[in-house]
């Protein structure tokens, strides 16, 4: 009768044991009572029902999700290299364990027909230089989905496009020509700005013949200033001009 009673004593010790749990912080515990759901419970200490009630932890903390690199063509019939990284958590734990079998894959598998939909439905200019706006895109078409989960989508974020190398050579030689455009632009610009001025420096120097011959004597004195052996200079018409005039006077 002794070991009876210890027997006894020791089941019901196992049987209050296995009736605790403890849910961390970030936890919560949904709980099943003869298969119906009761609801989320945590975190701390309590207790459930042995054999009638069973429980499923799910994790509140935030999820990176690492989306394997994608071959997609864009819809100017290009083949490009996308992956991603999408961040989200669970926000209902009861929706997340009674909803979808796997939220955890589901999430998943969602993101990468999402972001393959998403790339071939834009153009290549587009994805290079646009990521911000396919980025929020892809976060509210993901979310949408997942929202009926219980999990909320926090951001997603296009990480790294790879281009074949055709595409590569052909856009840095664009790249090129374009900067030679640019170069060949301010260069006239910088021609074009020159004559202007030179233009305007012709029409002071014809309202007075004398400016011109002072311009000529400023300029032998500059090159003066050289100590050259040979000085070649040539003789403007105007300044012929000037001397057959006064000459006339």
């Amino acid at each position: 009768m002794e070991w009876y009673w210890i027997g006894l004593l020791i089941v019901v010790v196992l049987f209050l044991l296995s009736a605790v749990r403890i849910v961390k912080e970030y936890e919560r515990g949904v709980i099943f009572r003869l298969g119906r759901l009761v609801g989320a419970r945590g975190p701390g200490l309590f207790f459930i029902i042995p054999i009638l009630e069973n429980m499923v932890v799910v994790d509140l903390r935030t999820v990176t999700y690492d989306v394997p690199s994608q071959e997609v063509v864009t819809k100017d019939n290009v083949t490009v290299k996308v992956n991603a990284v999408v961040y989200y958590r669970v926000v209902d734990p009861a929706k997340a364990v009674t909803e979808v079998f796997d939220y955890q894959y589901a999430t998943a598998q969602l993101a990468q027909t999402t972001l393959r939909s998403i790339i071939g439905q834009a153009e290549l200019d587009e994805v290079l230089s646009e990521r911000d706006k396919l980025n929020v895109k892809l976060q509210q078409i993901i979310d949408e989905e997942t929202n009926l989960w219980g999990i909320k989508v926090t951001a997603v974020e296009i990480k790294d496009v790879e281009l074949p190398e055709e595409m590569r050579r052909i856009m840095a030689m664009q790249a090129e020509a374009e900067r030679e455009r640019r170069s060949k632009i301010i260069r006239a610009e910088g021609e074009y700005q020159a004559a202007m001025k030179l233009r305007e420096a012709a029409d002071v120097l014809a309202q007075s013949e004398g400016a011109i011959l002072l311009r000529y004597l400023q300029t032998l004195n500059e090159i003066s200033a050289e100590q050259n052996t040979t000085i070649v200079m040539p003789i403007p018409v105007e300044l012929l001009k000037f001397f057959v005039e006064k000459a006339k006077s």
